[in-house]
């Protein structure tokens, strides 16, 4: 079952730990800008963007950003405390300021998978000359960790994840479909950026559908396709009380364009894992320590999945944050950084 350290008063000691306090400003540290960055080389035509920050000597650390195709940002260094962390951050491939970047339709698709970027984290461990690093990431970027944890756990110290998906059909299913008996107007309106003979009666098949459009000769439809991606996506997060309230439409164009191609892309694959394996596999992770920080009100990956992770992985303890949802709050980033610094020590 999920331990919680220290659990309050009265409360299991095999139930999860419960974080909500009062709003308070934001719990980073400064801004900090990186002494190194470059762009590797990965191969079949790709560069991937990274940058270091912080202690050159300290703990290694690496950011792996959500989305899949969110791209990086200022915002992840400031979770690490810059005295005690070496934090490495990269671009995925096709995104952020990795080349090519996805919002060019002649940018090939075909090498962006979740294998390639596990090769591309260990290429990167290589060229920086890292043995260990801790990871830290949420979202899509938690399913990237554990997949890349799990291939391979000798080279990773701890785990922090704000947010845990496993990018299962299942979860796909929910996102793009489920969370329809939610919001089911916006929903018909997802179903109906789809021209009705491409729908099919699975959400698979819509998924797949909205890959297809992603990648069409004609401008007007992928930007089409784009804004009918975004505009669901917003719609799943909207009742949540903290963050932008349109987290997804109101990224600047090409950034878009990038993350919704990127995004089709992978969940029309199942992000090419069997499904379950991450959850079926997390044995893997025995002797690597980690903690699972969830919001309570997330509808775009509701709190089972980090459950089922905590039961899984021995290791991991999990912390519900009753004040959030998918975006975050200040009590879900103060957690964040508290299990950093206590990792950092």
């Amino acid at each position: 079952m999920p331990r919680a350290e220290n659990p309050p008063q009265n409360q299991p000691e095999n139930q999860p730990q419960n974080a909500s306090r009062p709003p308070s400003p934001d719990p980073l540290y400064p801004p900090i800008e990186p002494h190194d960055q470059g762009m590797l080389d990965v191969g079949d035509g790709n560069l991937v963007h990274w940058e270091v920050c912080g202690n050159p000597h300290g703990k290694p650390a690496l950011v792996v950003h959500g989305g899949p195709g969110s791209g990086t940002g200022p915002r992840f260094r400031r979770f690490f405390d810059p005295e005690r962390y070496r934090t490495v951050l990269f671009d995925q491939r096709n995104c952020g300021r990795s080349t090519p970047h996805a919002s060019d339709p002649a940018a090939d698709m075909r090498h962006n998978t979740t294998d390639h970027l596990i090769a591309d984290m260990e290429r990167l461990r290589v060229h920086l000359g890292i043995d260990r690093w801790l990871l830290y990431g949420g979202s899509w970027g938690s399913t990237l960790i554990l997949a890349y944890a799990e291939r391979h756990p000798e080279r990773v110290s701890e785990i922090v994840i704000a947010g845990v998906t496993t990018t299962r059909r299942s979860e796909i299913d929910w996102l793009y479909g489920g969370a329809g008996q939610i919001f089911p107007e916006e929903w018909d309106r997802f179903r109906a950026g789809v021209p009705e003979a491409e729908r099919g009666e699975r959400t698979a098949d819509l998924v797949a559908a909205y890959a297809r459009l992603t990648e069409h000769p004609d401008a007007a439809v992928r930007e089409r396709a784009t804004t009918d991606w975004c505009a669901w996506e917003d719609a799943v997060l909207s009742m949540e009380p903290h963050g932008s309230a349109h987290p997804f439409g109101e990224r600047e164009p090409a950034a878009r364009r990038a993350v919704v191609r990127i995004c089709a892309h992978y969940f029309s694959h199942g992000a090419w894992l069997d499904e379950g394996a991450l959850l079926r596999d997390a044995g893997r992770l025995a002797g690597i320590p980690g903690v699972l920080v969830h919001g309570r009100f997330d509808l775009g990956a509701p709190l089972g999945t980090a459950w089922e992770l905590a039961r899984a992985w021995p290791d991991a303890r999990l912390i519900v944050i009753e004040d959030a949802g998918h975006k975050g709050s200040a009590t879900e980033r103060r957690e964040v950084r508290s299990a950093l610094d206590a990792f950092a020590s």
